[in-house]
């Protein structure tokens, strides 16, 4: 095992009826002027953010609003936030909903603490963030992971580039997690939410190091997660299939199933830039490549492929090889028995695309040439290339 250092300071409240207790742990947590930071307006219609407003004016605090955060966050309304934030005066900033939501709501912490930089900056790495306001997260979808995480992702949509920040002041102070919450949730975001923990956790396991009880845990994630997504798919108001995947969601984020190894994290940077370029819902860009990506990588290490196949899916076999295709295709099909997308052409966002595209698809992923994504192997512009390539069906 390599060496490596864990933190993972947010409190986690859990249970049904949780968010009625935010008010006090912002207070708890130093606040009193807050931005509620929110999206779409599902939690507006279903009545959450005016009984979080409630109990947070019941507990002294004053409150501004700030919806519209976008399925995939984009810096310009981030950018926005922080003039409401600077604005309001806020001392907090909170998180309702999904990891859009919660992760707008720390570039927002982020930008209204140093306002005389671009957060943007941050994002492309010209400059490292020194202080953030204090965020708290109360969560709608089981997804993202953000309410425990250390990053944050932001969409440049003026140049169609898509870039995450790996912060500790992005870790949110406390996250308000009442699966009761996700019941209004319509099945392909369930279905998204299921493919985004698992691959939090998938990108992290698959990387060139063998770590027993972190490679146990990570197995023991995926196994509940996949059983408890075909039950949520079903019935998304299954409270124990949702309370399942709303912890797993937390827990394959903040970075416990990846210690001890260098997390990989490939299949997101090739989905970011289909969600960049098509705007395709972040659990679906995963999806679309993850097959593609696995095929073109199991060979620099079938023997971790082939205990993945076993120990998460269950399957047996002498040959190596075999077996790792065939745990290929068991997530494969997992992902399609969901409703996602496997491949390009089964994605309605994005369909069959030219050789063209799917170059300019590759020079953006490597950054304009300026860099190589994966650690299981690495893989450079003609690597991916051939993997958007394959997906590309």
């Amino acid at each position: 095992m390599n060496g490596f250092t864990y933190l993972s300071p947010t409190e986690v409240v859990f249970g049904k009826d949780t968010q009625d207790r935010t008010g006090e742990y912002v207070r708890r947590y130093g606040g009193s002027r807050v931005l509620l930071v929110y999206g779409g307006g599902s939690v507006v219609r279903s009545g959450l953010l005016a009984r979080i407003r409630q109990v947070l004016e019941q507990e002294g605090l004053c409150c501004a609003e700030f919806g519209g955060a976008k399925a995939n966050p984009t810096l310009e309304h981030a950018r926005e936030g922080v003039r409401a934030a600077l604005e309001h005066q806020a001392d907090f900033i909170l998180g309702v909903g999904g990891g859009s939501a919660i992760d707008t709501a720390k570039a927002i912490a982020i930008g209204a603490a140093d306002p005389d930089d671009d957060i943007w900056d941050f994002w492309t790495r010209r400059k490292i963030p020194q202080k953030a306001l204090p965020t708290g997260a109360v969560l709608t979808i089981p997804a993202a992971g953000s309410e425990t995480s250390n990053s944050s992702v932001l969409t440049n949509t003026a140049s169609g580039s898509k870039r995450g920040l790996s912060s500790d002041l992005n870790r949110p102070r406390f996250a308000i997690m009442n699966p009761e919450l996700t019941f209004t949730l319509p099945v392909y975001q369930v279905a998204c939410g299921v493919t985004d923990i698992m691959m939090h956790t998938l990108d992290r396991y698959f990387n060139p190091t063998d770590n027993e009880m972190t490679d146990a845990i990570a197995e023991a994630l995926l196994r509940t997660v996949i059983t408890y997504g075909r039950i949520a798919v079903k019935d998304p108001q299954d409270y124990e299939a949702m309370s399942e995947l709303m912890w797993a969601g937390s827990l394959s984020h903040n970075g416990l199933t990846g210690l001890g190894g260098p997390g990989d994290f490939a299949v997101h940077q090739l989905g970011h830039e289909l969600s960049a370029m098509f705007d395709t819902a972040h659990g679906a860009s995963l999806a679309t490549v993850w097959g593609s990506w696995a095929l073109a990588v199991y060979e620099a290490k079938p023997s971790r492929f082939a205990r993945y196949a076993r120990n998460v899916w269950g399957l047996s076999g002498a040959d190596e090889k075999e077996l790792a295709l065939a745990g290929i295709q068991a997530t494969v099909d997992y992902f399609a028995s969901l409703g996602m997308p496997t491949s390009f052409g089964k994605n309605q966002d994005i369909g069959i695309q030219p050789e063209e595209v799917l170059r300019d698809l590759a020079f953006r992923c490597t950054f304009q040439r300026t860099r190589t994504i994966g650690t299981f192997r690495v893989l450079d512009e003609e690597a991916i290339y051939e993997i958007y390539k394959r997906a590309d069906h």
